[in-house]
């Protein structure tokens, strides 16, 4: 439903919305089943799941808020070599590294939102590609601090607890990233279905009629911003900590190119495209790389084309496009 249909009845949109389904309650259970299913593939597990939380805070701006971003890296980057550096010098306490990788990207992401609050479209794409490419050439530079490009050495994490340590096998990668996840999901999902939410709805369609009805455009595109830095300061933050290493690709421009390709196959705008893109893309970068090392991008090119040409709205957009039709054929 778009923002101009919501708004006839805004508060009994939101609270259908708010309601949990069969189907989210059976994606969370799903999300337990490798620790089953496919224990020798956990640490990928957790890769996937650390790459979801990056998609949904970049499916926060892009699918909800209507800004493109193509340097949403940066963010990531920064929480990743935070925590990183926290680990380094002798802090290497999970939570606190979370804590500190979210703050440091949400102080530039509020500096930043500044600027991305007062431009639309192609100037927007060139603003943000143009801070992710700074802001890594900046990491390049101070190479006694960053590594450089030899990366960032002596990453030591300490158990989650003091209980819990990263193992080989990524069983505590996992958990860890998974409850990360669905802690921040839900952070996510509230703010989506909240009048706030609503309103950046109205902001994507029409960003000038917004503040005649008495939505600040700039401030909320400021707030979701700032909030869509913070998250993905956490997703880089999980990365550094689960792997104990932190490399230049935290900032590179593909990593922010890898991410809008997810988003659209899962489809923007939807909460779970972000989500379900993450695991497509990761589970076929896996088998593709594995099969032709390569040329695995091409089959990754040829899978972004298909889907952009038979489910323009991505997979999520597909399969409710298939269960309307359905419904109102039944």
């Amino acid at each position: 439903m778009t923002a101009a249909a919501a708004a006839t009845s805004p508060h009994a949109w939101l609270q259908a919305q708010a309601r949990w389904n069969r189907t989210e309650i059976a994606f969370w259970l799903a999300t337990l089943l490798p620790f089953w299913l496919f224990p020798d593939y956990l640490v990928l597990a957790s890769q996937i799941a650390i790459t979801a939380l990056f998609a949904l805070s970049l499916d926060l701006i892009l699918g909800y808020a209507g800004i493109v971003s193509l340097g949403h890296a940066a963010f990531f980057g920064l929480g990743a070599y935070t925590a990183g550096l926290a680990a380094k010098y002798g802090w290497g306490e999970p939570l606190t590294g979370l804590m500190l990788g979210a703050l440091a990207a949400g102080i530039v992401g509020y500096a930043a939102s500044f600027i991305i609050a007062r431009f639309r479209h192609l100037a927007l794409i060139m603003i943000t590609l143009g801070m992710g490419l700074l802001l890594a050439e900046l990491a390049n530079s101070l190479h006694w601090l960053t590594g450089g490009t030899d990366g960032l050495q002596g990453v030591k994490m300490w158990p989650i607890f003091n209980k819990f340590r990263f193992d080989l096998y990524g069983t505590t990668a996992y958990s860890y990233s998974l409850i990360v996840l669905f802690l921040c999901f839900l952070v996510a999902r509230r703010i989506i279905n909240s009048p706030f939410g609503l309103s950046l709805r109205g902001i994507r369609e029409n960003p000038l009629r917004m503040p005649a009805l008495g939505a600040s455009s700039r401030a909320h595109l400021r707030k979701i911003y700032t909030i869509s830095a913070v998250l993905a300061g956490i997703a880089g933050a999980l990365l550094a900590q689960t792997t104990e290493t932190v490399s230049l690709e935290v900032l590179g421009f593909q990593r922010s190119a890898d991410v809008l390709v997810i988003l659209i196959l899962g489809g923007a705008g939807r909460l779970y495209g972000g989500l379900v893109g993450a695991i497509i893309f990761m589970v076929a970068r896996d088998q593709f790389s594995g099969n032709t090392p390569q040329f695995w991008y091409f089959w990754i090119g040829a899978l972004l084309i298909a889907v952009v040409m038979f489910l323009p709205n991505g997979i999520l957009g597909g399969l409710a496009k298939l269960s309307s039709a359905w419904r109102s054929r039944a």
